[in-house]
């Protein structure tokens, strides 16, 4: 009886990853020449002084960016990322984002830019917190915070223009590694 009720919870395991692999749209697994869609961008554009890089690795077949660096607050500071403009194709039906990441055991954000997003200090964030161990992450659009009272209260998945994998907001060393990220 045990043995019957561990085979159909496996199987209902087993339907649920397949679904859950076939609602999603892989904007990048970082193969074929990443660095001509994602931009490395950090609060020094503005005065600040944190400082990093991304860079694209292929690891025991698994391909990847990195995000590293420092994050300082100081001179109004306070970010690096890396982004890139998704495509109306890859976003018209999302409902979240996901992305599949490791890192050093500290919160990380996505922010979104929409067709309403104009200053560059406009953005929607959701936060996830990585581990050294890879894993998955799904973030709601209707989980994202403005940045500011004057824009919608969550972005619409029609007018997303940009995505940022984005370390921000406090003073820390960043170490990012994402294998995957895309809509859902």
């Amino acid at each position: 009886m045990i043995g019957n009720h561990i085979i159909g919870f496996f199987i209902l395991a087993m339907m649920f990853a397949n679904t859950s692999a076939a609602d999603k749209t892989t904007l990048d697994s970082f193969d074929s020449n990443p660095s001509s869609r994602w931009a490395f961008i950090s609060d020094q554009v503005m005065g600040g002084i944190s400082t990093g890089r991304v860079t694209f690795t292929s690891h025991e077949g698994a391909n990847y960016a990195q995000l590293e660096g420092t994050v300082s607050t100081a001179n109004n500071g306070g970010f690096i990322q890396f982004r890139s403009a998704p495509g109306e194709a890859i976003t018209r039906n999302a409902t979240g984002v996901f992305l599949r990441a490791k890192g050093n055991n500290q919160r990380y954000f996505i922010h979104l830019r929409t067709k309403w997003t104009k200053l560059p200090w406009q953005y929607y964030q959701s936060a996830f917190d990585v581990t050294d161990v890879w894993q998955e992450y799904r973030l709601p659009l209707n989980t994202f915070e403005p940045s500011s009272g004057f824009m919608p209260r969550s972005p619409s998945a029609k007018s997303l223009t940009s995505i940022g994998v984005v370390a921000f907001g406090r003073d820390h060393v960043v170490n990012i590694q994402v294998e995957e990220i895309g809509f859902y």
